[in-house]
């Protein structure tokens, strides 16, 4: 399963703006992603309102990941390893911000 670690940097966290523009981006890469972090199970990463209700404040670590047998066909792993990469520099940029 493809899987990648990354820290909140987003000064609210994953509220608000910062979230719609997550979850945007992990809409439009047409990957099943789930986010989640320690004490909380993971949730839909397309789901505006599970992203924000989760709580992923400024500063924490979440996990990213992707079932491969949730791929959809077009997809490989290692391009969805790469979808990941993607997401998780938008996270640490704070581009999400």
């Amino acid at each position: 399963m493809p899987v990648r670690k990354a820290i909140v940097q987003s000064p609210i966290g994953l509220h608000a703006r910062p979230a719609a523009i997550f979850v945007r981006a992990v809409t439009d890469s047409g990957l099943p992603v789930r986010i989640g972090k320690d004490g909380i199970l993971p949730v839909d990463a397309r789901s505006l309102l599970e992203v924000m209700t989760a709580d992923f404040y400024y500063g924490c670590e979440v996990e990213l990941s992707v079932d491969p047998g949730a791929l959809p066909a077009r997809y490989s792993i290692e391009s969805a390893e790469a979808a990941l990469e993607g997401l998780i520099l938008l996270l640490e940029a704070g581009a999400a911000a």
